[in-house]
């Protein structure tokens, strides 16, 4: 599948050990890998085909301070979409309201009929992408009917629902940023961590250094404001199994046999 990291604190904090260590596992993830920097309205995105470890543009930018509050990072093991810029994360969006949201994502969507459309309107090929899409669409529809933008409150809501819905038969483990609350959730066992301190939270498919982790809640939405678990949701308890025959249909689906 991919790796997933994320941070959320107070203050910038330099990230480059971190980051080196997460990198260092694209052997096991060669199709790309992304890093988004979140302090600012606009996400400062880049994004890449080629395998982390082995990149002059990454090795370039690690090798000067990369300090952020809130910070995205992946490496992508391709399943569903071929090998392209528009197929690594993060995906961004930005809803009616003019916020800002960027998601990352390891796992894969195997039913969801919702998340259909949006074949039509992403730029690249997965899943990954479409379901940004929708909980932009799903903000706007509750910022309608409300007449005026949703609180933190609201928008933890509103996401809450839509990952307790995505959960069944789905491997949905995410990071999602806001432009203030950074949420995660997962429903692979032992696949997301977290490690607090005082500069903040730091999250990652596997711990980056040998004690201070702990494993995130379990098929349970959280959501963390500069460091601090503000939000937790209701327990869907929609545990993902892996069923290595469930990727054959995605698999002929995409080849077009």
């Amino acid at each position: 599948m991919c790796e997933i990291y994320g941070f959320s604190g107070k203050q910038k904090k330099e990230l480059n050990s971190d980051l080196r260590g997460f990198y260092s596992h694209a052997c096991d993830h060669p199709n790309g890998w992304g890093l988004a920097l979140l302090d600012h309205s606009v996400p400062e995105i880049t994004r890449e085909v080629c395998r982390a470890d082995r990149s002059k543009l990454l090795s370039k930018r690690l090798s000067l301070p990369v300090r952020a509050k809130t910070a995205l990072a992946h490496i992508r093991l391709a399943t569903i979409g071929s090998e392209d810029d528009d197929n690594c994360h993060p995906f961004s969006a930005v809803d009616h309201s003019g916020r800002s949201w960027a998601l990352i994502h390891n796992g894969t969507i195997f039913e969801s009929d919702k998340l259909n459309k949006y074949v039509f309107r992403q730029k690249g090929e997965t899943d990954s992408e479409r379901i940004l899409l929708y909980i932009v669409d799903q903000i706007n529809e509750a910022a309608a009917r409300l007449e005026k933008e949703l609180s933190a409150e609201q928008r933890f809501s509103v996401l809450d629902r839509i990952v307790g819905n995505s959960s069944p038969k789905n491997k949905l483990n995410l990071l999602i940023f806001d432009g203030e609350l950074l949420y995660a959730h997962t429903n692979f066992k032992d696949s997301l961590y977290e490690r607090k301190d005082d500069d903040g939270v730091t999250i990652s498919t596997r711990p980056l250094t040998d004690t201070g982790w702990r494993p995130i809640p379990f098929t349970t939405l959280i959501a963390y404001r500069e460091g601090e678990r503000i939000f937790t949701g209701v327990d869907h308890h929609h545990e993902y199994i892996f069923d290595p025959s469930s990727y054959k249909p995605l698999y002929l689906a995409y080849s077009g046999l």
